[in-house]
């Protein structure tokens, strides 16, 4: 068990909600409340704040910000689908709403196209990226068609296929509609003819075992990218939930060796 710092250190994510132009949002602060530096993280498909609660306890010098996404949890679904960059942009405001200049941004799994939006959107705002098992659109190349069926039928939603029943608890709230939003979101989505755009240096951590987002593709995000740094993760397309405690000290670690 880690040691905790004294002061602001880590507990349980503090659970607000705010409207941000028409869309009410539920966000979660969390990590070391006192921290130097900022993660902004765009969650996985389906998931809520709750999903990700343990990860961002396991952050010992870094304040942790999570929201859910449109039709996600308690933010309700919009009117009309909407686009990563829409995901993004939502996420801008909210920063503004925590008085928050720049941050580190974290986009695993679905969450990684709103992150590299973010990331091509809004340079100053973005002062590190980490992709966590993640690609870039439909230049993706697959993953086994009976494991994407799982993730992609509407019917099951994503709890089945994506997370480990430890984790089926926290995915109240996600209606059929907020998941096709979802999904409707990626659709024809590629940011891989506009990654050389990012500024940010880049951490891409991809899954040896990933049944979903098949490796060669943190290959791929890489290559594209000015500067970035690819490792790989003993583990599958989960590695976020099941190595939490890792993938936190990797992330802190790369942060810290970036100079403000």
């Amino acid at each position: 068990m880690p040691r905790r710092a004294r002061g602001g250190a880590a507990r349980r994510p503090r659970i607000g909600t705010v409207t941000l132009g028409s869309q009410r949002v539920r966000y979660a602060l969390g990590g070391r409340t006192d921290a130097e530096h900022t993660l902004l993280l765009f969650n996985g498909l389906g998931a809520n704040v709750e999903t990700v609660a343990a990860f961002m306890s396991h952050f010992e010098r870094t304040r942790v910000v999570a929201f859910d996404a449109p039709g996600v949890g308690e933010s309700p679904a919009p009117p009309l689908p909407y686009r990563p960059h829409h995901v993004a942009q939502l996420a801008t405001r909210l920063l503004d709403h925590l008085k928050i200049a720049r941050a580190h941004v974290f986009g695993v799994s679905w969450g990684g196209a709103a992150a590299q939006e973010f990331a091509i959107q809004h340079p100053h705002r973005c002062h590190t990226l980490t992709l966590a098992a993640t690609g870039a659109g439909f230049v993706m190349l697959p993953g086994p068609p009976q494991e994407l069926l799982k993730m992609l039928n509407p019917c099951l939603g994503p709890a089945p296929a994506l997370l480990p029943g430890m984790h089926l608890h926290a995915l109240h709230g996600q209606g059929p509609l907020g998941f096709l939003y979802q999904l409707l979101a990626i659709w024809g989505w590629t940011s891989w003819q506009r990654l050389h755009h990012v500024q940010a240096p880049t951490l891409v951590l991809m899954g040896e075992d990933d049944p979903f987002v098949a490796p060669i593709n943190g290959h791929i995000v890489a290559s594209c990218l000015r500067n970035a740094v690819l490792e790989s993760v003993d583990s599958g397309h989960l590695f976020v939930f099941e190595r939490a405690g890792e993938t936190a000290r990797r992330v802190e670690r790369f942060v810290e060796t970036k100079p403000a």
